[in-house]
């Protein structure tokens, strides 16, 4: 694997992007019992304040994927350093909760770019041998963003203006993302969609050297001259709308199995099932941070070895019986008494053990694989804002459903979601294990089954 090491280093350097999101992501769990002290906020304004992020990341899916095929995903994922990294400035200096609201919209707006860029650029770096790792790479580096945050989260807990050093602390890994990508290529696809032969062939040679590079570059081009002639618009085709409806499906089922309800409300969940102190509560979701990062790296082993079909069917699973024991520790808390939390604790390790070895690599891989080359970036812009857009759903309505309808029937209804996403999982979701991205999209063209790729 001594060949590849460049390779590693410039999908390291990209996957930063999913580490910013992660911190973003997890940081403002902690913040939220800090910020309830400084402001007290109605359920209804917590979950705003929380889901405000992805207000501002449906924004960036939706308007930056033709940039990215426009600009390239280089100069895109360097842009979103830079705005990670003043968001984070602006969080921590917020005089109010609007102000802070705002902010919190601004950083969102860098979240959906790198959720659609980064798994876009990885993908088309990647060998086909190696693309699933190296996609997995980024919600491996989310797991680490999420962990991250739990461990500031934890440091300044503490702290005078707790809450205001746990979204600061983002500008770090932003510079070091700028910098870093400062360095890198463009990807070879995107640079022969540019008629840049030259530079493709070169980055081809530096990432993959025993690589054919003239070979790659003529199926390339193939592939974009059978999706559009040169003097024509691009045409949506009839044989498109199956790689929609996997990616918007996947999106689906990686967000309304209630995966970020546990990474923004993990405190806020133990809290509610018996964890007496915000100390504690913090303490306990860091320990659910280490489980995630640390089980990514599970998926990332497997997901080249047994495919990406029998993750999903194993996970999904794993995330259905985690819920519904859950959901039972809430609906039986009187008969547990103190037990409940630790019920509680088991119910959330098992799920996020399941998740991150499934669906939170599994569907950004899906997503960067199933497209045409000719719209790639735009439709994986579609499919991220799909995501913030379920995802915005579920997280701002998750404090009210909690208060409600309470623990049991919440954590339930996320339960039965699960068993349609394995049933959608089955019929309509591909097996692209060892597939190029041309094949794949040769596979569409020619109405193959997805059952049967």
């Amino acid at each position: 694997m001594r060949k590849y090491i460049w390779l590693y280093v410039v999908a390291i350097v990209a996957s930063l992007g999913g580490l910013l999101s992660g911190y973003d992501t997890g940081v403002i769990s902690g913040a939220l019992l800090f910020i309830n002290e400084t402001w007290d906020l109605s359920d209804s304004l917590q979950g705003f304040l929380v889901s405000s992020v992805l207000i501002g990341a449906v924004i960036g899916a939706a308007t930056n994927g033709i940039l990215a095929d426009i600009f390239g995903r280089k100069k895109i994922i360097m842009a979103t350093a830079i705005i990670f990294m003043t968001g984070s400035i602006m969080c921590a200096l917020a005089p109010n909760v609007l102000v802070l609201i705002i902010s919190r919209i601004f950083v969102g707006f860098a979240v959906g770019i790198v959720n659609f860029v980064v798994p876009l650029y990885l993908s088309e770096i990647s060998p086909k041998a190696l693309r699933g790792t190296l996609v997995s790479l980024y919600q491996w580096a989310i797991t680490a963003g999420i962990l991250f945050s739990y461990v500031i989260n934890s440091a300044f807990a503490n702290a005078i203006y707790s809450w205001r050093w746990m979204l600061f602390a983002g500008v770090v890994p932003s510079l070091i993302l700028l910098v870093g990508m400062s360095l890198m290529q463009d990807t070879p696809r995107w640079l022969v969609s540019k008629k840049r032969d030259e530079e493709a062939k070169k980055v081809f040679k530096k990432i993959e050297p025993d690589i054919d590079a003239d070979k790659e570059i003529e199926d390339i081009k193939q592939t974009i001259s059978k999706s559009s002639k040169k003097d024509e618009k691009f045409v949506f085709k009839k044989w498109m709308v199956m790689p929609f409806v996997v990616g918007i499906g996947i999106m689906f089922a990686q967000i309304c199995t209630g995966i970020n309800t546990i990474i923004y409300y993990a405190p806020t969940i133990f809290k509610s099932a018996g964890f007496d102190s915000n100390i504690t509560a913090i303490y306990a979701t860091a320990g659910i941070g280490i489980i995630n990062f640390l089980m990514t790296i599970v998926a990332i082993y497997f997901t080249d070895k047994l495919g990406r079909k029998p993750l999903l069917y194993f996970g999904l699973t794993g995330v259905m019986l985690s819920l519904f024991a859950l959901g039972t520790s809430f609906a039986f808390a009187d008969v547990l008494g103190s037990y409940q939390k630790w019920v509680a604790v088991g119910s959330l390790v098992t799920y996020i053990i399941f998740f991150a070895m499934s669906l939170g690599p599994v569907g950004w891989i899906i997503v960067s694989e199933v497209f045409p080359l000719k719209i790639r970036g735009i439709s994986m812009s579609i499919c991220t804002v799909s995501n913030f857009a379920f995802n915005f759903f579920v997280v701002a309505s998750f404090p009210i459903l909690l208060h409600r309808i309470g623990g049991a029937w919440t954590f339930w209804m996320f339960g039965f979601v699960s068993i349609l996403c394995i049933i959608f999982v089955y019929f309509f979701v591909p097996e692209t294990k060892g597939i190029s991205l041309e094949k794949i999209e040769e596979n569409w063209v020619n109405n193959i089954n997805p059952r049967k790729f």
